[in-house]
């Protein structure tokens, strides 16, 4: 049986399992089923399924995103396991979409899941970007993060660029859809490979998955239009003194992605992805 919903002049309708998996969410001012009809029919890529995409992916696929497109050819090893939740240990030697792909659809068969498994690039990643409305970025290194970035803003869609290492993490959302807004580039300019990863560094186990769950926040807020997400907006939190801060991002005039002369160039001349996932 379905339940028919008049809701602000329009007719909208959900079954029965539906109304009770997505109840908690319903029942929220500024979302109710109109928003959830909206999650229902987003796509969002989530690029890197390591200790920010897990936490990411299951709480967007438990949400009900209508679609998640997962990005990573990397396979899962048994030092994820301390942080990456979204993989077993049985998953080990598995690729990681394939892995994270199983456990979001034990939790929510309605979830469609996409998987892409080869290396991005700057031929193929301008069409995964472009075919979604929202990426969720959980890369570890800053050559994935520059292209990712230039693809979200050629193809004009909101970025939630999330990093941890150590006992510090940041979250920040760049609206590629919005003129005069910041990217990724103009905060971080010209960094290389020069950045440490929790490989070298190590990393504490929950943080990833506090940073990850407030990508997932912040995916949805921008998806529903829904209080005040993260926009041009860094939030840096401190774990191992529990503080946590706010920085206003500006942009670049001169930056050679987003500015008005970079724009059209964005994801030109990007070197091959290596892999992500923190």
């Amino acid at each position: 049986m379905s339940w028919i919903v008049l809701l602000t002049g329009t007719l909208l309708a959900m079954n029965d399992d539906q109304l009770l998996r997505y109840s908690r969410q319903i029942m929220l001012p500024g979302l109710d089923i109109e928003g959830q009809e909206k999650l229902q029919e987003a796509r969002v890529l989530i690029v890197g399924l390591g200790g920010l995409g897990s936490p990411a992916a299951m709480y967007l696929a438990g949400a009900g995103i209508g679609t998640l497109v997962l990005a990573d050819f990397d396979r899962v090893e048994l030092s994820n396991l301390q942080r990456q939740i979204i993989h077993r240990s049985a998953d080990i030697g598995r690729l990681k979409v394939e892995s994270a792909a199983d456990a979001i659809r034990a939790l929510n068969p309605e979830v469609s899941v996409e998987s892409f498994t080869q290396p991005l690039d700057p031929d193929n990643l301008p069409a995964l970007v472009e075919a979604v409305d929202l990426v969720v970025d959980g890369s570890d290194n800053f050559t994935t993060r520059y292209a990712v970035n230039g693809a979200c803003v050629t193809a004009r869609r909101p970025l939630i660029s999330g990093s941890v290492i150590r006992m510090e993490g940041q979250v920040a959302v760049f609206r590629a859809d919005r003129d005069d807004e910041p990217c990724y580039h103009c905060v971080y300019p010209d960094a290389g490979e020069a950045g440490e990863t929790c490989s070298e560094t190590g990393v504490i186990a929950p943080l990833p998955g506090v940073i990850g769950s407030i990508q997932a926040v912040e995916a949805m807020k921008v998806l529903l239009g829904l209080g005040q997400p993260l926009d041009s907006r860094l939030l840096v939190v401190n774990a191992l003194n529990m503080q946590f801060r706010i920085l206003r991002l500006r942009s670049d005039p001169r930056c050679p992605v987003c500015s008005s002369h970079g724009r059209a160039t964005a994801v030109n001349g990007q070197e091959p992805i290596a892999r992500g996932g923190f």
